[in-house]
């Protein structure tokens, strides 16, 4: 299993590395193109979205990786319960587009709704047997469903807006997207649609808790931009919805590779609570050898960045991304709980954290929005993600019998390497005046990204041998690219064999 999980880990992370940059160059160029403005108000309209649709969400994919031996009866069921979530979803966002629009006084929502609830529609006719591609840890496949799809909505957002630049780019861009991707899933794997709900209970059975845990979820996550948009307007807003995408883009698709595994990885130990805590405690600090670094990198080279990518116009966003990239990086700490708890259906655990969590965060956003506008907002994402995290640490301990004590030690060398990386590219960057007029270019942007790199990877390899070298991350890493050196070895062999054949 480990070998297959490597090679899914190994598909998932070439599938990352190619949708993380088509990720970026969209947003980059569509930024030089757009206004604040424009991606203030398409971020009200997504996030009306976000929460209608959670409210229904019934996580059938979860429940289809997690059964035993799912047949064409449950297929057929959870494509019928998708169909009827659509259409709900559709209605829902129908019904409160105007009442949107009449809350934040543009009537331009109406229609974004209206387009977004079309695109819901479309959503809930994908292929369900695309469950099986994670079920059976087949990446490769995922490989070619997420990339072509993503091209696609960058080519149609692009035209649109170098030939409108307005923000329906952003909005037909993501329905276009998901329109090649629903076509797409069904090339890959053929299924012919049939009406049932055989096991429709079942699955409903499995997925209340989730539904109700994604609903929340979803207020706790979408809240901000709903707030910042009412009380601060669309400009304030776009510069938070720019600043919060990109922020989270990097750590995001770093660890989508490893994180994307958890869900199958727990299903199949979840018999034998040992190995289940060994598993998870060692996927956990690989997660975090690679999130720590890599979030509180690139908030450490936010300002560079985006004064090079996309000018002055966009720099009130610098603090976004300096302060929400090292909070989404703190988050993976804790980032596994949600697969362990689903492959041990603890789904109403999962819901009553997920009030706990929004119970502490909503109210600190709300009181930093009344007293310190947009940096009151981050000062509240800031300290609720540490209380959050300290609260998940003990609900770790509840469900694997593993101590707090424990969980923080396997993260002690990252989380110093990290600290030295982040001192590091602070003085680099004050001790050569990196900010003055024509100072940052692509040369200098990539050497404090290199510079970065080789600190921590040097820390953490230094402080590794003197703990004695004991199991975690770091051997993870290592076996991984000797095996990777071996294969490369073994092909050149070959090569060499075989054309002094020739």
């Amino acid at each position: 299993m480990k070998e297959r999980l490597a090679r899914g880990a190994a598909w998932l992370g070439a599938t990352r590395v190619i949708v993380n940059l088509i990720g970026f160059v969209s947003t980059i160029v569509l930024s030089r193109l757009l206004f604040p403005a424009d991606f203030g108000l398409v971020a009200i309209a997504v996030a009306v979205q976000a929460i209608v649709g959670s409210v229904t969400e019934l996580s059938t994919a979860s429940a289809l990786i997690r059964h035993d031996d799912p047949q064409d009866a449950h297929f057929d069921s959870v494509f019928t319960l998708n169909i009827l979530r659509a259409g709900f979803i559709c209605l829902l966002l129908f019904g409160s587009a105007h009442a949107a629009a009449s809350l934040y006084n543009d009537e331009r929502l109406v229609d974004i709704l209206y387009v977004l609830g079309l695109s819901a529609l479309i959503g809930g006719f994908f292929n369900p047997k695309t469950a099986l591609f994670a079920r059976e840890l087949r990446f490769a496949q995922e490989f070619v469903l997420a990339v072509p799809q993503k091209l696609v909505g960058l080519v149609v957002a692009l035209a649109i807006a170098l030939l409108y630049q307005s923000y329906w780019a952003l909005i037909i861009g993501g329905v276009a997207a998901q329109f090649a991707g629903l076509l797409t899933s069904y090339l890959l794997l053929p299924y012919r649609p049939r009406f049932s709900l055989v096991h429709g209970r079942e699955f409903m059975g499995f997925s209340v808790w989730i539904g109700l845990e994604r609903a929340v979820g979803a207020l706790n996550q979408r809240a901000a931009p709903l707030l910042i948009g009412y009380a601060l307007g669309n400009a304030q807003l776009g510069y938070f919805a720019f600043g919060d995408n990109l922020a989270g883009l990097p750590t995001r698709e770093a660890t989508a590779p490893v994180s994307g595994v958890f869900l199958p990885a727990f299903s199949k130990v979840k018999s034998d609570k040992a190995v289940l805590r060994d598993t998870y405690q060692r996927a956990q600090a690989l997660l975090c050898a690679i999130a720590l670094p890599v979030g509180f990198g690139f908030a450490a080279i936010a300002h560079p960045l985006i004064l090079l990518a996309v000018g002055d116009k966009w720099l009130p966003s610098v603090i976004v991304v300096q302060v929400l990239a090292g909070v989404f990086a703190i988050d993976m700490l804790w980032a596994g709980i949600w697969p362990v708890a689903l492959a041990l259906g603890e789904t109403q655990l999962l819901f009553r954290r997920e009030v706990i969590n929004t119970s502490i965060r909503l109210p600190l956003i709300i009181a930093g929005l009344s007293f310190g506008a947009l940096v009151g907002v981050l000062v509240a994402r800031t300290v609720s993600s540490i209380v959050i995290f300290v609260l998940n640490m003990v609900l770790v301990r509840t469900l694997l019998d593993l101590p707090v004590r424990r969980q923080l030690a396997a993260n002690g060398r990252t989380i110093g390497a990290t600290a030295v990386m982040v001192m590091g590219l602070a003085l680099l960057q004050q001790s050569i005046d990196f900010f003055r007029p024509g100072a940052v270019s692509i040369v200098s942007l990539a050497l404090l990204t290199l510079v970065g790199a080789v600190l921590y990877g040097a820390t953490v390899l230094a402080l590794w041998i003197r703990a004695g070298r004991p199991a975690g991350p770091e051997e993870t890493i290592l076996s991984l690219l000797n095996r990777v050196l071996q294969s490369q070895r073994v092909t050149a062999m070959s090569q060499a064999v075989f054309g002094s054949h020739r």
